[in-house]
């Protein structure tokens, strides 16, 4: 009776198991701003980020105070980039303003940054005196620029900017599959990132149209989760989970480039 009881354990505990394992993952996408540092301690954070199967994460901060909290408890960890927000009155037009271009300048002395971003844009501040340094500096030092813009606005940043690498947030939160694929073929210097973009896979399922980029151009994706405001830290584990469910739709290979070999090779360990 005790050999059956085993036997019937074992029985169940694999067929609880996944059909295949989890892929660590590179998180392209994370902030931890000012509201989150109350409820969450650095160390909090990072053992959220560790439970949630992510080996590394991009992290941006309003105020920029919060990546480096992150950075300097976990700095391998941690890829910082420089948030142009000093609080969140800026997000409207720190395109043109000097006191955000000088804030900028300043931070990026420290010379840890991986990018500039996450930013907000519209089409009309593509040309903004603060973006136009941004994108010189960015381009003269290997820097990104992490933009949350609309498909029209992508375009027009690529076009203004030839020489300066971007990674699209959101993949532009509603962009089509085939709208994405087309600027990616267009524009080598276009990165995307899927935070949020939940209608590629909807119930669990990988949709057709977003499986055939992802093949297409397998080295261009990455995965992220927006932490955007606090309850995000907490949903961050289920959320990786369901990534994890339709990057196992995928052919190894190109799963694992997007989970996390894309990052490792974008932004290499210090």
């Amino acid at each position: 009776m005790r050999r059956l009881l085993l036997a019937a354990l074992f029985f169940a505990l694999g067929a609880a198991a996944p059909a295949t394992a989890q892929l660590p993952i590179f998180d392209a996408h994370v902030h931890y701003s000012r509201p989150d540092w109350d409820v969450y301690s650095a160390d909090r954070a990072l053992a959220i980020l560790s439970t949630a199967g992510v080996r590394r994460a991009i992290v941006s901060s309003t105020p920029d105070d919060g990546t480096l909290k992150l950075y300097e408890r976990a700095p391998k960890t941690i890829v910082p980039f420089l948030r142009p927000y000093r609080t969140r009155d800026d997000m409207g037009n720190w395109h043109n303003d000097p006191g955000v271009r000088s804030y900028v300048e300043e931070r990026l002395k420290r010379g840890i940054y991986r990018g500039i971003g996450e930013f907000h844009l519209s089409e009309s501040g593509v040309g903004g005196s603060t973006l136009k340094r941004f994108a010189g500096l960015a381009a003269d030092r290997d820097l990104f620029l992490q933009a949350h813009v609309d498909d029209v606005t992508i375009e027009k940043l690529l076009t203004l900017y030839p020489k300066t690498r971007f990674l699209w947030a959101h993949a532009g939160m509603s962009a089509s599959a085939s709208a994405v694929g087309g600027l990616l073929e267009r524009f080598p210097k276009l990165w995307v990132e899927l935070a949020l973009r939940t209608d590629v896979a909807p119930g669990g399922t990988l949709d057709p149209k977003w499986r055939a980029v992802f093949v297409k151009y397998p080295d261009r994706f990455m995965v992220g989760t927006d932490t955007w405001v606090t309850s995000r830290w907490e949903a961050m584990q289920g959320y990786h989970r369901d990534v994890q469910t339709w990057l196992g739709q995928l052919p190894r290979d190109v799963a694992e480039a997007i989970a996390w070999k894309n990052g490792e090779r974008l932004f290499p360990s210090p």
